[in-house]
Order: C-alpha cells, then structure tokens, then sequence
C-alpha cells in the first residue's frame, strides 16, 4: 500500500469541536458510519424525526458517486479524479470505487475539516500501482487546490471533478459557479464534471427539515433548484440522463423502480 500525501493546511492547526453539530459527522452517522459524536447523533436523529428519507437521500448520494466513478473508469478511460469536499471516510469512497476498476488510478481528496484530516492516513491508502493525496484547502479558494492537486495529478490528461454535496456550503450561488467554472477551466478537454446537491422544490418536508437545521447554529448548507444544479454544467455535454435525482442516474440494472429524492446530479464531458 502507497502512503498517502497530505498537505498541511488550515486545519492542521484547528481542534475538532464535539460541542456543536458537524455536516460531515451528521452524514458520516447517516450513512451507518462511525466517526461522529453523540451532539452528531442528536442532530441528525432529531433531523430524522422531521424527515426520515434524509438516510435515503445520503446513501442514494454515495451510490449515485459510485455509480459515476464506475463510468468514468470503465466507459470514459478516466484515471485521474479531484474530490473537493471529500468527507469523513465510510465506504465506496473515490479510491476504492476507482482502484478497484483501475489499479493505477490517482486520486487528490480535499476538505479543510480536521476530523477529516485526523482520518486522512487511514482513508487513503492507494493501490502500489496507483496514487492517493490530501489536500487541506477549501472549496472556496480553488487555486490553492489546484497548485496541491498538480503536485499529484497531471492537468494536461483528463480528469474528473468531483464536487458531492460541497456546492451547497457556499451561499452565493454566482460564487459557486464561478468556483465551478475556475476548477474546470483548468481542466483539459476530455475531463468530466459530476455534481450532486440537495435540490429545492421536489420535496417541501425535506426543505423544512433543512431550513430548520440551517437556523440551529450548525454550519448552512443551501438548497438549489434543478434548474440552479444543471446551470452547474453550463458549456458541457452532459450524459445521459442528464440532471436527474441520483436514484434515476444509472440504476443498476435488475434494480427496483427508483425513488425520485430532492438531491439531483449529473455528469459531463468538457468538449
């Protein structure tokens, strides 16, 4: 197994806070993972009581990410993957899902939490053909991810942005864009673009849970319509089907008839 790199960011220095609630805790606890507190449990029991398909909507998130990684390596060729906003660990994550198809596949995560920093030793281990790295920077200053992520990935072969349940963090919908946009101007043609955020408008119970809990003192994170969500890949070719609930995106084949969620994604090509 390859070490991994870690950068040495902002959190390094930052302690964790098991006082107050935290998004990647509170998903890590969804998601039937361990790394999360009892303040974590509360909140998101509690967030349960109000809107129990948020569960459903978390783990149809992590196999909507899986299933676009499995496309990517086994029909798009790609070997190369930049994870913004990767999370506390649990499984299926972006090096498994990708090694396992391609051994020498290379993989930069990025989030600025220090609990995830705390894990990041033990999230990325790399296949010995293949490469891992962690960059401590956040979503909002993309040339400090993209300066780290050169230092791994090579910018002149494609690759795939990923950008799972991030966006949402950053309030001003035009700077989430234009966040997007940076990330992906430096990007070669032939990389891809896979976005999945909670979406606004499909589901009002959903929207009162996450509007309460936005009001709580924890960290917000925003809603978008679908219509916001697919601007996301303005000036690419989406695949099909487009921008569609991450349930309807790719379904295994055999699998039951999907539950339509309010969290949309899609992936695209850059021409």
């Amino acid at each position: 197994m390859t070490d991994p790199a870690t950068t040495p960011g902002p959190a390094v220095h930052q302690k964790i806070d098991t006082s107050v609630p935290h998004s990647a805790r509170i998903w890590n606890y969804w998601l039937g993972g361990k790394d999360n507190y009892p303040v974590d449990e509360e909140a998101g029991d509690a967030y349960t009581a109000v809107f129990p398909g948020i569960v459903t909507i978390a783990r149809g998130s992590r196999a909507f990410l899986r299933r676009n990684i499995a496309y990517l390596v086994s029909q798009a060729g790609i070997r190369q993957f930049l994870d913004v906003g990767t999370g506390l660990p649990t499984a299926e994550n972006t090096h498994e899902v990708a090694q396992r198809l391609a051994p020498e596949a290379r993989i930069v995560y990025v989030d600025n939490d220090p609990m995830v920093l705390a894990h990041a030793r033990a999230l990325l281990y790399s296949s010995p053909e293949g490469a891992t790295a962690y960059i401590d920077a956040d979503v909002t200053d993309p040339d400090r991810i993209l300066a780290a992520a050169a230092e791994t990935l090579d910018f002149s072969r494609p690759t795939a942005l990923i950008l799972s349940n991030i966006l949402g963090h950053v309030a001003d919908y035009d700077r989430a864009r234009s966040i997007v946009t940076h990330l992906m101007d430096a990007l070669p043609s032939g990389s891809y673009l896979s976005i999945n955020d909670g979406s606004r408008g499909i589901d009002p119970v959903f929207e009162q849970a996450q509007d309460t809990y936005n009001n709580s003192g924890a960290a917000p994170y925003n809603l978008r319509t679908v219509d916001e969500i697919t601007a996301f890949f303005d000036g690419l070719q989406l695949i099909e089907p487009g921008v569609v609930s991450v349930t309807q995106w790719r379904p295994e084949p055999g699998s039951p008839a999907p539950e339509i969620v309010a969290e949309h994604g899609g992936l695209a090509r850059k021409p």
